[in-house]
């Protein structure tokens, strides 16, 4: 997802994972053939992910897409995109994003990792 001209980050990384959990949650509930209420929890052990996401996209979006300091909000492209995605999912639902300490977090890194092996055999 990050550009191919973008130097690539953790902090763009943990926001392309929302991404796609949004993605995936909009996706999954779209199928269905019925119309339940969507609860999305997304984990991240990145606070920055979570707080960007649950605190300061509103105000960043409030001021212009400012920083307190008053400089251009870093990955604001990535931004958009996810509180665009939670928008949608908000129809359906809520979603809520959950800060968890990275070495509770060995599951997802397990599944990540599984993942780009088998996208590397390709």
């Amino acid at each position: 997802m990050v550009g191919r001209n973008s130097t690539p980050t953790n902090q763009k990384a943990e926001i392309e994972a929302i991404i796609l959990a949004l993605e995936w949650a909009t996706q999954r509930y779209e199928e269905l053939d019925s119309s339940p209420n969507l609860l999305v929890k997304i984990n991240s052990d990145s606070r920055y992910a979570v707080n960007c996401m649950n605190e300061w996209i509103a105000k960043w979006s409030r001021n212009g897409w400012q920083n307190s300091k008053g400089w251009d909000v870093a990955n604001r492209d990535l931004l958009q995109r996810a509180a665009d995605l939670e928008e949608v999912v908000k129809q359906y639902g809520t979603v809520q994003y959950i800060w968890i300490p990275r070495e509770k977090n060995t599951l997802a890194d397990r599944y990540c990792n599984d993942a780009l092996n088998r996208s590397d055999d390709d």
